[in-house]
């Protein structure tokens, strides 16, 4: 998460700070980033829905998964009807190494992750995964979201059960056979991982800092993108950490 700390009083250079070698504007709005070294983000776009789904029970369900930068992560799923909470955090190593600074190593088998409650009867474990592929990140890269570099950015599911591992597996090899993305998902699967809870200061973290230029350039477009894919799924006011803490 290097560059993070510019402000973006200092947008151009932070451009040029990040390795992005242009923006693109796309139809509805949509940015696209090229990146120096040719790569290139997948434009976000509506993925098809799960031919499948976890069974639907009475109360709230969760939902762990990593996506790049857990502030983007977690301001998008924060504007989905039917989240009742998003919580940045880790997942995929010890109780230990659980904290920013060890994580960032890379070394840890953490990735930045989030945790997701939702009230099924509202939103579906399914269709939460069809907006993760779709405007969340980008499941074609390997270790890696945009300008963050390593495997505590990579792309991860961390189902509770067998059941929410199957829906997600099954889902992965669908949308292969569709041909949804032009290149083969890295999605990893990782059952029976601990997800913990990250420092305060990163909790909200793009709703607080908004023109921040990691968040302006990397992390709002997850959230326009949810907003102009997902209209009946999205919604303006965030469920925020802060609003359950209080």
């Amino acid at each position: 998460m290097k560059y993070r700390q510019k402000t973006r009083s200092a947008s151009v250079g932070a451009i040029a700070h990040l390795g992005i070698a242009a923006l693109v504007v796309l139809g509805g709005g949509g940015v696209a980033l090229k990146l120096n070294g040719g790569s290139k983000l997948e434009e976000a776009k509506q993925v098809p829905k799960p031919l499948h789904d976890v069974t639907t029970t009475a109360g709230t369900q969760t939902l762990v998964l990593a996506g790049g930068c857990f502030w983007g992560v977690q301001g998008a799923f924060q504007h989905v009807v039917g989240v009742v909470s998003a919580t940045a955090g880790y997942a995929g190593g010890s109780a230990a190494t659980a904290t920013y600074e060890m994580t960032e190593t890379g070394q840890t088998g953490h990735a930045e992750a989030v945790e997701v409650v939702f009230n099924p009867k509202q939103v579906g474990y399914g269709q939460l995964l069809q907006i993760f592929f779709s405007v969340v990140h980008d499941p074609t890269q390997v270790d890696q979201q945009g300008p963050d570099v390593g495997k505590q950015y990579r792309s991860a599911i961390f189902p509770l059960n067998d059941e929410q591992a199957e829906v997600a597996s099954d889902y992965i090899t669908q949308l292969g056979k569709e041909g949804a993305f032009s290149r083969p998902i890295a999605t990893s699967i990782e059952l029976g991982k601990t997800f913990y809870r990250a420092e305060a200061y990163h909790q909200d973290y793009a709703y607080n800092n908004p023109d921040q230029p990691y968040v302006y350039i990397y992390e709002q477009p997850k959230i326009d993108a949810l907003k102009r894919l997902f209209p009946g799924q999205y919604r303006e006011r965030p469920v925020l950490v802060a609003d359950r803490a209080g």
